[in-house]
């Protein structure tokens, strides 16, 4: 009697990871904490805490409570005063989430062509592929955003928001937010969940004899 010896539980741990890989990263997308401007003579009509995201700024009067915004300003990938970090930033964790999503979709029929023991042996094999290199390709994405995010940062660079945001166009002192965290954190596991799929080999086939 021939019996198939089950090997994937990388690929299940994957499936695992990649779930929780691309909940982080569509989350930092939203978030708001990819910098943190402080300034350092806050007027009325410039507040102390501005926190600069991928697609709004959010402005607090005190920087031990991000729960309360005093207000917030939405902007896309249309207006011409977000820097070319930001604009490509968005396009990337956008590229993102759906290549992390399909990585998803292919694990998936990946996971039941294994489990239905589907012939021939690249049934499961070439969906296992294919997600792993959106996952990587994924990770490559929000990679690029955090450094390049990380690396305007620590250069200080400014961002010329128009006068009806009141927001200077460089604060006194920036820092990373949280959402890089988050974004770091998403893309390492997008890369571990690629590489869990793209190490996937065929079952063993073993022969078990009856005794006599």
């Amino acid at each position: 009697m021939t019996v198939q010896v089950h090997t994937a539980n990388r690929q299940v741990a994957g499936f695992a990871i990649v779930t929780i890989a691309w909940i982080f990263s569509s989350t930092s997308m939203g978030l708001v904490e990819w910098r943190v401007w402080h300034m350092d003579n806050p007027s009325p009509s410039y507040s102390s805490v501005v926190c600069v995201g991928m697609w709004r700024l959010c402005i607090y009067n005190h920087d031990s409570n991000f729960s309360k915004a005093k207000r917030c300003h939405q902007y896309t990938y249309h207006d011409t005063f977000l820097p070319p970090d930001v604009r490509t930033a968005q396009y990337l964790l956008l590229a993102a989430s759906t290549l992390g999503l399909l990585g998803k979709a292919f694990a998936i029929l990946a996971l039941r062509n294994m489990h239905m023991g589907a012939p021939p042996k690249d049934k499961a094999r070439k969906p296992f592929i294919i997600a792993g290199i959106l996952n990587i390709v994924a990770c490559g994405c929000v990679s690029v955003a955090a450094f390049w995010n990380c690396y305007s940062v620590m250069n200080e660079e400014r961002i010329y928001f128009p006068l009806s945001f009141h927001v200077p166009f460089q604060p006194g002192n920036q820092e990373m937010g949280s959402a890089m965290l988050v974004a770091v954190l998403g893309a390492f596991l997008l890369l571990l969940s690629g590489t869990f799929f793209l190490t996937y080999s065929y079952p063993l086939v073993t022969q078990v004899y009856p005794e006599t």
